[in-house]
């Protein structure tokens, strides 16, 4: 058998602040209620994806990895990682906000989890009117004052807020306090990790439990970055029909696609997979006569060994993602 782009089956999960946008906005198909988070692109332990269509159906991201090795992630990746996927692909929907939580950076995950840490990027894809994140501190903070203002829930005092719109992109890197509020949808690239910290959930419960959810405090401590910034938001550029850079990382490097036409791309230099993300419209793809179609609220990850991919498309937006 030989490598193509591949598409894998979503996992759906349950979220007690989950809505109905994966499936009213993104088509997505499932008939639980409070869907929070679609899983694209897993390797995560347990929740590994499955390719959806082609002679590789069935087959999880693990065994393809162990199978083509360095065919499908490209050489310099699998040096660093061998048969463990280094990103985690979803879809996030917020009906009701996220808790407030931070994640641990490598080396806090590895000695405390046997896992990589969790630095990720947002990229809203809707966001209903005056929708908020929250990303990082509104002013100079330090252990103490953070501590002050937990114990007397008055954290709103000192978190940063940003009202938010379609195209709207944040890194956040491990360590920065954040939360994603109600009313967004969004993409979310992150290190294959499934490690938060909750800081502060609101005091809910739980329906499915009847109980409150679990709070990290003394292990969300040891994790924040105290540090502040004076611009949390991405500025990127929309250039129709070209490569416009958006997130570039230790982690990964992610690319902003405005397709009107065609456009050829050329992966020889990149030494990784590549995958696609449509945030807006349809595309079609076309690589070494393997073509595929890509829908908004759909990913598609293509092989190390590919080349060369030509897209087209009337009016679509996509992401592109790599090592």
């Amino acid at each position: 058998m030989k490598l193509y782009p591949l598409k894998f089956t979503p996992r759906f999960s349950y979220r007690i602040w989950g809505g109905n946008n994966l499936k009213s906005i993104l088509n997505k198909k499932y008939d639980q209620e409070s869907i929070g988070e679609s899983w694209e692109i897993s390797d995560v332990e347990n929740n590994e994806s499955c390719v959806s269509e082609g002679e590789l159906k069935g087959k999880t991201l693990k065994e393809l990895i162990h199978r083509f090795k360095e065919e499908l992630v490209g050489n310099r990746v699998y040096d660093i990682f061998g048969e463990n996927f280094p990103l985690l692909i979803k879809f996030i929907d917020a009906k009701k906000p996220l808790s407030i939580q931070v994640h641990p950076g490598d080396e806090l995950a590895k000695q405390r989890h046997s896992s990589f840490g969790k630095n990720e990027m947002w990229y809203v894809m809707h966001a209903d009117k005056n929708s908020e994140l929250i990303v990082g501190f509104n002013q100079e903070v330090n252990q103490e004052m953070y501590q002050d203002h937990l114990a007397n829930a008055t954290l709103d005092k000192i978190l940063n807020v940003e009202k938010v719109e379609e195209g709207d992109t944040f890194y956040i890197p491990a360590g920065r306090v954040h939360a994603i509020g109600a009313g967004v949808l969004l993409a979310e690239i992150q290190q294959t990790s499934d490690i938060t910290y909750r800081i502060y959930d609101y005091d809910r419960v739980d329906k499915t439990t009847g109980q409150k959810r679990e709070l990290h405090t003394n292990l969300a401590m040891d994790a924040i970055d105290f540090n502040t910034s004076k611009n949390y938001r991405t500025i990127y550029a929309k250039r129709q029909n070209e490569i416009n850079k958006l997130v570039t990382s230790p982690y990964f490097q992610t690319n902003f696609l405005h397709i009107t036409n065609e456009v050829l791309r050329d992966l020889n230099e990149i030494d990784s997979f590549v995958i696609y993300i449509c945030v807006d419209g349809e595309v079609e793809g076309d690589c070494k006569n393997q073509t595929f179609n890509l829908k908004k609220g759909e990913t598609i990850l293509v092989p190390a060994q590919i080349d060369t991919l030509e897209l087209n498309a009337f009016d679509a937006k996509l992401l592109e993602v790599f090592i």
